[in-house]
């Protein structure tokens, strides 16, 4: 077998690269997807990716037959897909004129009947989703070689980087809105492009993730140079400055999953390098002592920058534990998801349709309104992604999301799990999914298309990698 240094590169797979760096630059530029004005034009360029599945579907392009098996692994999305559009022709509100206002009034359908609330929403939410997920399904359909995958994760993680300097001078220049003031925020606190920091924070432990993978395969590579000249080092400093905005656009939670994934990686690091170490003879001390003298550094440097907004999210945080305190309740978050979970029972199969979270909901909040304004509580998001999730799809739904990513992930086997790389980038993942108990990180379009990124990246990746590492085959770089 030719090692993937050596093999060329298709033109498919070279399209199906571009295609996602392009798509990635521009949802995460223009405000990580989430301004209304954006979608339409965002899914008419993703639906580029979709074009490339469509020409492996019908047969007129060169992948191997054994990369289009690939394809059977699409089923989940086509029921789902099934799903959404027949709900899409029974919907579930209507619109009725109450005085000199019009309110939406949920219609009378039996539970187990697949309804679209808002169907205006749910085609939008359909459409980019399908963009998304296509256009890193690709992965599996075209590129046979790591390095394309890896070139695709250096792009984003430097695209990343500028976007992360970007919003650093921003804050520090104390802007009043994105783009240095030239685009109101909905919400107070925005950082760089993205409007809201905790959708900022899931996407930078993800791409610090990316980062990570990348950092561990490079620095490991011997240039004859020493590891400060290689793209490890390199990784290193991106790293830093990846980490310093988390804390600064004043996600606490996202702060924590960094600290959690950095930790992972710097213990399983100190593991691997003791055992080596031991293994051939040598001291260990001095690595380790250089790397936690780093390891310091990072954490001063972050400090000097961001202390400020450290400091001021302690207080607040403080403040809000002893209101907790007083009032012998964790506040309104767990009457939030009680709520939910009362919408999601009301149509347990089905769901009440993409999108319709913010509309259906008002009819289940029982909570109290603001007792310094007196207004009802609104609530867009369930700021639980798993239980808005089983409110807008149901079980059914929710089960065939699922199996989107289950379905390739036991296909791929074991072997795909291997490495570096894939390590670190399942692990990113996997961090996004436990964070989308306690919030919405896959409220953000630009998340869910980094989220599918690297998933699927992290499984091919593993996959040529057991294929190409196996005795008599030839190493791939």
């Amino acid at each position: 077998m030719a090692s993937s240094r050596h093999r060329s590169l298709g033109a498919l797979e070279v399209l199906t690269a571009v295609h996602l760096g392009v798509f990635f630059t521009a949802i995460t530029w223009a405000f990580g997807g989430n301004a209304d004005w954006v979608r339409a034009p965002l899914s008419c360029l993703g639906s580029l990716g979709a074009l490339i599945t469509l020409s492996v579907v019908l047969g007129k392009t060169s992948v191997r037959p054994v990369d289009r098996r690939a394809l059977r692994w699409l089923w989940p999305l086509g029921l789902f897909n099934l799903v959404a559009l027949i709900s899409l022709l029974n919907p579930g509100m209507k619109a009725m004129a109450q005085d000199s206002e019009t309110v939406l009034v949920p219609l009378p359908l039996s539970p187990w009947i697949p309804s679209s609330a808002m169907p205006a929403a749910a085609r939008s939410a359909l459409w980019l989703f399908d963009c998304s997920y296509l256009a890193c399904f690709n992965l599996f359909l075209t590129v046979r070689n790591r390095r394309v995958l890896r070139g695709l994760l250096l792009f984003a993680v430097g695209n990343t980087l500028v976007l992360a300097i970007f919003g650093t001078v921003q804050r520090l220049s104390h802007a009043t809105g994105l783009y240095f003031g030239q685009v109101k925020s909905p919400q107070a606190y925005f950082f760089a492009s993205f409007i809201y920091h905790n959708h900022w924070g899931s996407f930078i432990v993800l791409m610090s993730a990316a980062c990570l993978g990348l950092t561990w395969h490079y620095g490991r590579r011997d240039t004859g140079r020493g590891f400060f000249y290689t793209l490890g080092f390199a990784g290193l400093v991106s790293l830093l400055f990846l980490a310093i905005t988390v804390p600064l656009s004043t996600s606490r939670s996202c702060s924590l999953l960094l600290l959690v994934l950095l930790g992972g990686s710097f213990g399983l690091w100190t593991v691997r390098m003791v055992r080596q170490r031991r293994r051939a003879g040598e001291a260990f001390s001095g690595p380790l002592l250089g790397a936690i003298a780093a390891v310091l550094l990072g954490i001063l440097a972050i400090w000097n920058i961001d202390r400020e907004v450290i400091v001021a999210r302690f207080s607040k945080t403080s403040e809000q534990v002893s209101q907790m305190q007083a009032a012998g309740s964790v506040g309104s978050r767990l009457e939030l998801y009680r709520d939910t979970a009362s919408m999601a029972l009301a149509k347990p199969w089905f769901g009440w349709g993409a999108g319709s979270y913010p509309y259906v909901f008002y009819f289940y909040n029982t909570q109290e309104p603001n007792r310094l304004d007196g207004l009802p509580r609104f609530y867009h998001d369930a700021h639980n992604d798993w239980l808005q999730t089983a409110a807008e799809y149901g079980l059914i739904g929710s089960a065939l999301l699922a199996l989107c990513a289950i379905v390739p992930w036991i296909a791929t086997g074991r072997g795909s799990r291997v490495g570096s790389i894939p390590r670190h980038l399942l692990a990113g993942c996997g961090l996004i999914l436990l964070y989308a108990w306690v919030e919405f990180p896959f409220g953000n379009a630009a998340v869910v298309l980094t989220w599918w990124l690297l998933y699927f990246v992290g499984l091919r990746y593993g996959q040529i990698s057991h294929h190409e590492d196996r005795p008599g085959s030839a190493n791939a770089t």
